[in-house]
């Protein structure tokens, strides 16, 4: 823990420092006049991936239900750790929203060394925003397997294997591609990219054989025909792809994995703004056009109290501690 003492250290004396400014004068907050300016969503990966696209549509309705502009800011890098890291060290007044997920919360802890911050004592989350199946999907133009069963045959073929695309290393697809080659003996080779947004191109130009990628990253390849979908890690078949088998359907049993993504503000943030921001998305869930327009992309919107978040996510985290065990990997 030495290693976070010296970063908790300065935040507690400038959070120290901002109380005490603002008990000298009369706090934005307690006049319930938050938000009084723009806002900011930092999006801890590139532009075009899942996160991106799911919460930019957040984005624009946020911007409605408040009344301040809401700008989205991509800080990809070392698995999405480099963004939340700036909302965990950002001044708590509710002006920086995280846009975290699994990876935060449950993954990277067991896969990297030196974590730039405590999910659990750093950040709070208002709510969970939406929850997201992975898809197992192969390029059309380069893989003929028309089935997981099929695909499987094709990969243990192959003298040297198939390589697995992911947007990078501890990532949930990273994760679940792993699993799957060791669930069915299918010696892969895993490839990271930065995001879906380079691992498509690689795929569609054949460089890369397969990927157990988030499903909202993938939709627009699978309808116009660019992917195929194979099976979906689902626990059960997915609204928008009624026909595509989840993995259980496909085969390969205990394979339900799904991504998810929360709001995120720093520790220290007044509870009146953390309910605010759940209040304003829950009623953005509420609306039907809204669902629609997630599971169009993708995903399956939600809504939580900060408490359930939390407990949500150390369940989760169970999981995927086990995950990583049965993967191998170790922390770099």
């Amino acid at each position: 823990m030495n290693r976070h003492r010296h970063s908790v250290t300065r935040r507690t004396v400038l959070r120290g420092a901002v109380a005490a400014a603002a008990a000298g004068a009369t706090p934005a907050f307690a006049q319930g006049n938050w938000p009084a300016q723009q806002i900011r969503v930092i999006v801890p990966y590139p532009a075009g991936g899942s996160t991106d696209v799911l919460f930019r549509i957040l984005a624009e309705t946020l911007k409605d239900k408040l009344g301040q502009p809401v700008v989205v800011e991509n800080k990809p890098g070392a698995s999405g750790n480099i963004g939340i890291d700036m909302v965990a060290k950002s001044t708590p007044d509710g002006y920086t929203i995280g846009a975290a997920t699994v990876g935060h919360f449950s993954i990277n802890q067991f896969l990297i060394a030196k974590m730039p911050f405590v999910a659990e004592k750093d950040l709070v989350a208002p709510t969970l925003a939406y929850e997201m199946p992975n898809v197992a999907v192969v390029a059309s133009a380069h893989v003929q397997a028309k089935t997981l069963e099929e695909f499987i045959a094709f990969a243990k073929s192959r003298p040297n294997g198939i390589s697995i695309g992911s947007p990078g290393p501890g990532t949930s697809p990273h994760l679940s591609g792993v699993l799957f080659a060791a669930r069915t003996g299918i010696n892969a080779v895993h490839v990271p990219f930065r995001g879906a947004s380079q691992t498509i191109p690689a795929m569609l130009s054949g460089d890369v054989t397969f990927a157990v990628d988030n499903l909202a990253s993938y939709m627009s390849q699978i309808e116009s025909g660019a992917m195929r979908a194979l099976a979906t890690t689902s626990g059960k078949r997915w609204p928008t792809l009624p026909s595509v088998p989840t993995m259980a359907e496909a085969g390969v049993k205990d394979f339900v994995v799904t991504s998810w993504g929360a709001y995120v503000v720093p520790a220290g943030t007044p509870q009146a703004i953390v309910d605010k921001i759940g209040a304003v998305h829950k009623a953005i869930a509420a609306d039907p056009a809204m669902q629609k327009r997630f599971l169009a992309a993708g995903g399956q919107i939600l809504t939580s109290t900060p408490a359930e978040a939390k407990a949500f996510a150390a369940k989760e985290t169970t999981m995927w501690q086990e995950m990583v065990k049965i993967s191998g990997l170790t922390p770099q």
